[in-house]
């Protein structure tokens, strides 16, 4: 069996394609820029599943704006099934799918970003996810089998998560949620040991210090 070898990878660049889309063709490293971007596929329009993840995402589209957040959806269907998906769900739910949603018919990005898994499925998409900062690097990966449903709470926890780290310089702890403490990172000196146990830290041991970021 053949062997993917472009997946990527958690600190790699993401990988540049260009698609045509729901909202018109687009070139990935354009519709990245300067905004984080949540990459996900699924394994089929029409589909049970599928129908209430992709209405999770666009239920969420405030939060998503509001922490400078894109989405992008893929499956390997074609223009005209998404398009009538798209249209199918709103009658019926009233749920619209703003986000672009990519016609992979040839199975180009899926293959690219490792989301066809021949153990799985070898034409169906597993359910993917990859965050993928502004600089365009990816920071997260998460992969769902065909008959489990994503948990939408977890893919906002992370992606604040991750923008939090970034903007205060630390780490977060086991089950993580904003306004909790965080940890900060352990000291690598006996100077910066020595200052640590001077600090108004809540200290567990020395390597293992949290603070309060409000």
């Amino acid at each position: 069996m053949e062997q993917l070898t472009s997946m990527p990878r958690i600190g790699d660049k993401a990988l540049d394609f260009e698609a045509v889309t729901t909202t018109g063709k687009l070139k990935f490293s354009d519709y990245n820029k300067g905004s984080w971007v949540i990459l996900f596929s699924h394994p089929a329009d029409f589909t049970p599943v599928c129908t209430t993840e992709l209405s999770g995402f666009a239920q969420e589209k405030d939060f998503f704006a509001k922490n400078n957040t894109k989405l992008i959806g893929l499956s390997i269907d074609s223009i005209h099934s998404h398009i009538a998906w798209v249209n199918a769900v709103q009658e019926k739910t009233g749920v619209l799918f703003e986000f672009p949603i990519i016609a992979d018919i040839d199975m180009a990005i899926s293959k690219l970003y490792g989301m066809l898994q021949p153990g799985e499925s070898e034409t169906a998409a597993v359910r993917a996810v990859f965050i993928i900062d502004p600089e365009g690097k990816v920071r997260l990966i998460m992969y769902y089998p065909l008959n489990i449903g994503r948990n939408m709470e977890e893919i906002k926890r992370t992606l604040l998560a991750l923008q939090t780290s970034d903007t205060n310089k630390c780490a977060m702890p086991l089950n993580w949620q904003p306004g909790d403490k965080v940890i900060v990172p352990a000291p690598k000196t006996v100077e910066a040991l020595l200052e640590r146990k001077n600090s108004k830290l809540e200290m567990v041991d020395w390597y293992l210090a949290k603070r309060s970021l409000n």
